[in-house]
């Protein structure tokens, strides 16, 4: 039999990434998505895309849409302290034969409509409002049930369905793999571009950091990585109040920030930082894991839909490659990737441990260079 088809549960950024570069090599591809519309299941406000994402999302048509979009910086950031007081620059790199800035921002709605574009440009079937229940794999084939009864057969299954993926029970026997809470939880709002945001911009100290990100022309977006309780809650209509609470021993920047823009409740995103690797394999049989699913990672470095971009197109070549031969595809797409996601796992968390104060005499710059080195090598 000839491997043609392929279903993906998940019709976020690593999903239509996957179905994108999947097309590119000829697969039929079907995505199901169990929010009713592309923009239904976009959180968040803004997003990083380091070079490594840009690269992999020109490997699927789309740096450029994204570029054009946002805003390319000429530098990866600097850090000023909590004062204000410049501390230090950040180059980052570029991807070596590529012309791709070292970073880009774009807001995470407008990220979802060019992938989603894009995808059915080149041909990939999305289903919105379907939820996956269950799936039960045949000696041909592997069928995926939605909770309205509907069914969808394909050659292979790849589980793109985030965090909390129904899909992963079936690679790992249903064993409990979940996310662990950080102790961190990340507010996150759009503010106007001012003119010092010319890059990622972070400010603090071992007390906690606050970031800043440009997203377009005349578009930033602000976060505030607080130190939280596994069960505090706060209030939505609390929210400004409690963010300019943990800003109010910052000067500088932040200080404008905390006292023109941090005013409006209802701007405010306030989501817990989880972090999770599993083990390999990260397939069985006809079923695959990638982004999330297998490597949830906290947002400190800027790499979550990066490594989820790279495990599309970096699955899609073994898959051309290795033919009929499954097994050897989907370890392969594993070898290649798992320390890469590795390592993006462990330093981000790392990085949130030295901002709660948990590992001093970590250097957090240091590792952010190391992490962007390792990503501009190749795939």
């Amino acid at each position: 039999m000839t491997l043609q088809s392929v279903l993906i549960v998940g019709g976020g950024i690593g999903g239509l990434s996957t179905a994108i570069a999947l097309r590119q090599k000829g697969f039929e591809v079907t995505v199901i998505e169990r929010y009713p519309d592309l923009h239904a299941s976009v959180f968040g406000v803004g997003i990083i895309q380091p070079g490594n994402a840009l690269r992999a999302l020109d490997m699927i048509g789309c740096a450029d849409a994204c570029i054009e979009a946002g805003y390319p910086a000429k530098q990866w950031g600097r850090m000023l302290d909590a004062e204000g007081n410049h501390l230090r620059d950040m180059a980052g790199v570029t991807i070596e034969g590529t012309d791709l800035p070292p970073l880009n921002g774009v807001t995470r709605p407008k990220l979802h409509e060019i992938l989603t574009n894009r995808a059915l440009e080149v041909g990939a079937d999305l289903h919105y409002d379907v939820e996956f229940v269950s799936l039960e794999e045949g000696p041909d084939s592997v069928t995926a049930t939605a909770k309205d009864g509907r069914t969808f057969t394909a050659d292979i299954l790849v589980g793109a369905d985030g965090v909390r993926s129904k899909v992963r029970k079936y690679v790992f026997d249903g064993a409990e793999m979940e996310p662990q809470y950080i102790g961190q939880s990340a507010f996150r709002m759009n503010m106007p571009l001012l003119p010092e945001i010319d890059c990622i911009v972070l400010q603090g100290d071992d007390q906690g950091m606050a970031g800043y990100v440009p997203i377009g022309p005349d578009l930033a977006y602000m976060f505030y990585n607080a130190h939280m309780g596994t069960h505090e809650r706060i209030p939505q209509d609390q929210l400004a109040p409690r963010l300019r609470e943990y800003l109010a021993r910052f000067g500088g920047l932040t200080a404008r920030v905390r006292d023109e823009f941090v005013t409006d409740d209802a701007e405010i995103v306030l989501r817990p930082e989880e972090s999770m690797g599993t083990p390999r394999p990260w397939h069985k049989g006809r079923v695959v894991l990638m982004g999330d699913s297998v490597h949830a990672i906290t947002p400190h470095l800027g790499q979550g839909a990066a490594q989820a971009i790279e495990d599309g197109v970096v699955l899609a070549e073994e898959l051309a490659v290795m033919g009929d031969d499954l097994d050897a595809a989907f370890l392969a797409y594993t070898d290649r990737r798992y320390e890469r996601c590795k390592l993006i796992v462990d330093t981000s968390l790392a990085i949130g441990e030295w901002e709660m104060g948990r590992k001093p005499g970590f250097d957090n710059v240091s590792a952010t260079i190391h992490v962007l080195d390792v990503m501009a090598r190749p795939l």
